[in-house]
C-alpha cells in the first residue's frame, strides 16, 4: 500500500460530513486557532475545568508523578538485593520499600493509569459525544484521587506501612508503629474516585453516543472501558467497606479480623481478593482495548471477529468476581473450594486467549508497519502470554502449593501488570499522543525506548521464575548465595527498565515545543476521535456526527468488513 517517506502509511482523505442539510465539506481544520490546551490559561482555569480533555490531562500528570515515586522505591528493592546480605538497608525499611512500592503502584498508578487518561481523553470523541455525563462528578474524581494519593505519601514521610500492599491480618490489625490508618484512609478516598469514574463511563457510554453509533459500532476501546466500569463500580465498595473494618478495628478495637481479640483473619483475605482480583482485570481490560485499537490501526485490517473481541471484555469481567479464592489454597480453604476456584481461574484464562488468538488472526494477510505503538502492542502480547500461562500454572493447585509466595508469583504478577498494563498504557500514550498534543514526538528514541522496556523487563523478572521454582520466598532482603546470579541479573534488568521509563518524559516534553505538527490523523485510523483536529476543540465536535458504519476499515481490510465510521 502506499507509504510516506517516513514508512507510515499514507492517512485516508478526510471524510467529509455528509449528513448537513447542504451536504458541504465540514472537515475539520487541521490546527484550530481555539483548542482545549489553549482556552483559558492559568491554574485556576485548569484546576476548575470541567473539560473531560484537561481533566485527562491532569491525572496524567499525577499518575506520572506517583510512577515516578513508585519507580524508586523499586530502585531500592532491587539495590537491597544486588548482595546476599542485607546491607543496603534494614528488614524493617525493606518492608517498609516494598509496601510502600505496592501500594503506589498498584493503588496510585496501575488501577487508575488508562481508564482516566486514556479513557478520560478518548471515550466522548470515540462515540461522537462532546463531554462525559457528568463532568463536575469527573472534576470530583480527580480530587479525591489527590486527596487519597496526599494520605498515602504522608503515610510514607511519617515512617511509612510495613504491612505488605495486600494489608494482610493480624499485621495490619495488631497494634504496632507502622502507619496503616492513614494509608488505609488514603486508599479508601482514591476508590471513590475509581467508583466516579466508572459510574460516569458507564452513563456516558449507554446514554451520549452519536446518532447511529450502536452497540456493535463502538470501537472495542470503548467496550474494555464498559467492562472495566462493571468492576469498577461492583468491586470497589467492597474493598472500601474492608478497609472501614479494618480501621474500626484498630481505632475502635472490634474483633473482626485479629484472631487475639475473636476475630477471622482469613475473612479478611476472601474479602480483599473479591475486590483485588477482579482490580487485576480494572488494570488489564484497558490496556486489552487498546491493543485492539493498535492491532486494527498497524495492520490496516479490521479487528478480526469483533464481536468476540467485544464479548469477551464482558466475560473477563464477569470471571473475575469467580476466582478470588485461588490466592487462600494454603490458607486453609476446603479441598473442594479449592477445585472449584481452580477450575475457574482455568476458565478466566479462555476469553484472555480468544482475544490474542484473534488479534493474530488480524495480523494475518496485514500490511503491518512497526511503528512505536506497535513495538509496545507486540511486547504487551508476547509478556502477556507468559503471565497468562503462569497464571494457569498457579491456577493448577500443586504447583501452586510448591510456588506459593515465592519470587515465581512476583514473577507472574509483574508479567500481568508491568508487562500488560504498563505496556498497553505506554503504547496508547504514544498511539494518542499526537491528537492529545497535535506534536510528534521522535520516532527513532521512541523505538529505543520501547526495546528498552523490552530487554529491561524480561531481564528483570524472568529469573524471578528461576528463583522462585529454586524456592527463594519473597519478601525476604537477605537470601542464600546461591541466588545471587539471578538477583543480580534482575537488578540489573531493573534499571535498563528504569533508562526505558524515563526516556518517553524526556520526547514526549520535547515534543510539546519542537515536534513536528501531527494533523489530525498522522496514523491513518478511523475512529471518529481521529476525525477531529489536534489538538481537539474544546467541544470536540462542531456538529454531532452520525455513525454509519463499523469502526474498522482499511485498504486491506477483510472482506466482511462493514465499512468506516463516517462523520
Amino acid at each position: 500500500m502506499n507509504s510516506s517517506p517516513h514508512g507510515r502509511p499514507k492517512p485516508p482523505p478526510a471524510l467529509p460530513t455528509t449528513d448537513s442539510a447542504d451536504g458541504a465539506d465540514r472537515r475539520q481544520a487541521p490546527f484550530p486557532a481555539r483548542h482545549y490546551l489553549n482556552d483559558g490559561h492559568g491554574l485556576a482555569s485548569w484546576l476548575l475545568t470541567r473539560d473531560h480533555k484537561r481533566i485527562a490531562i491532569l491525572y496524567l500528570i499525577s499518575i506520572s508523578v506517583f510512577f515516578f515515586i513508585g519507580g524508586l522505591m523499586a530502585a531500592g528493592i532491587r539495590i537491597e538485593m544486588i548482595t546476599p546480605r542485607g546491607d543496603f538497608v534494614s528488614a524493617d525499611i525493606y518492608n517498609r520499600l516494598f509496601t510502600l512500592h505496592g501500594v503506589v503502584m498498584v493503588f496510585l498508578f496501575l488501577l487508575p493509569s488508562i481508564p482516566v487518561v486514556l479513557g478520560n481523553f478518548l471515550i466522548p470523541p470515540m462515540i461522537g459525544a462532546k463531554d462525559l455525563a457528568f463532568p463536575r462528578i469527573n472534576l470530583l474524581s480527580w480530587y479525591l484521587f489527590m486527596i487519597g494519593g496526599f494520605l498515602t505519601l504522608y503515610s510514607i514521610l511519617i515512617g511509612g506501612v510495613d504491612t505488605g500492599w495486600t494489608f494482610y491480618t493480624p499485621y495490619s490489625a495488631a497494634a504496632s508503629n507502622s502507619n496503616v490508618v492513614p494509608t488505609a484512609i488514603g486508599i479508601f478516598v482514591a476508590g471513590f474516585s475509581s467508583i466516579l469514574t466508572g459510574l460516569n463511563f458507564i452513563v456516558t457510554i449507554h446514554r451520549m453516543r452519536a446518532p447511529g453509533m450502536t452497540w456493535f459500532k463502538l470501537p472495542l476501546f470503548v467496550w474494555a472501558h464498559y467492562a472495566t466500569s462493571m468492576v469498577q463500580v461492583l468491586g470497589t465498595p467492597v474493598l472500601a467497606i474492608t478497609l472501614l473494618m479494618l480501621f474500626a478495628e484498630r481505632v475502635f478495637g472490634f474483633g473482626i479480623f485479629d484472631p487475639a481479640r475473636g476475630g477471622d483473619p482469613v475473612l479478611f483475605q476472601h474479602l480483599f481478593w473479591f475486590y483485588s482480583h477482579p482490580a487485576v482485570y480494572i488494570m488489564i481490560l484497558p490496556a486489552m482495548g487498546v491493543i485492539s485499537e493498535l492491532m486494527a490501526t498497524f495492520s490496516r485490517r479490521t479487528v478480526f471477529g469483533y464481536s468476540f473481541v467485544a464479548f469477551s471484555s464482558l466475560a473477563i469481567a464477569f470471571f473475575g468476581f469467580l476466582v478470588w479464592a485461588h490466592h487462600l489454597f494454603v490458607a486453609g480453604i476446603s479441598v473442594y473450594s479449592a477445585l472449584m476456584f481452580s477450575f475457574f481461574s482455568f476458565a478466566v484464562a479462555i476469553p484472555s486467549a480468544v482475544k490474542v488468538f484473534n488479534w493474530t488472526a488480524t495480523l494475518y494477510k496485514g500490511a503491518i508497519t512497526f511503528e512505536t505503538p506497535m513495538l509496545y502492542a507486540y511486547g504487551f502480547m508476547g509478556l502477556f502470554m507468559v503471565g497468562g500461562l503462569t497464571g494457569v500454572m498457579l491456577a493448577t493447585l500443586g504447583i501452586d502449593v510448591h510456588v506459593h509466595d515465592t519470587y515465581f508469583v512476583v514473577a507472574h504478577f509483574h508479567y500481568i501488570m508491568v508487562g500488560g498494563a504498563i505496556m498497553g498504557y505506554l503504547g496508547g500514550l504514544h498511539f494518542w499522543w499526537p491528537k492529545m498534543t497535535g506534536r510528534m514526538y521522535s520516532e527513532f528514541w521512541s523505538r529505543v525506548s520501547a526495546i528498552l522496556v523490552f530487554v529491561g523487563f524480561n531481564l528483570t523478572f524472568f529469573p524471578q521464575f528461576l528463583l522462585g521454582y529454586m524456592g527463594m520466598p519473597r519478601r525476604y532482603h537477605a537470601y542464600p548465595p546461591e541466588f545471587q546470579v539471578l538477583n543480580v541479573m534482575s537488578s540489573a534488568g531493573a534499571f535498563v527498565l528504569g533508562i526505558g521509563y524515563a526516556l518517553p518524559v524526556v520526547y514526549f516534553l520535547w515534543s510539546l515545543k519542537r515536534g513536528v505538527a501531527a494533523g489530525a490523523n498522522p496514523w491513518g485510523a478511523t475512529g471518529l476521535e481521529w476525525q477531529m483536529a489536534s489538538p481537539p476543540p474544546m467541544e470536540n465536535f462542531a456538529e454531532t456526527p452520525h455513525v454509519t458504519r463499523h469502526p474498522y476499515e482499511y485498504p486491506v481490510a477483510a472482506p466482511h468488513a462493514a465499512g468506516a465510521l463516517t462523520s
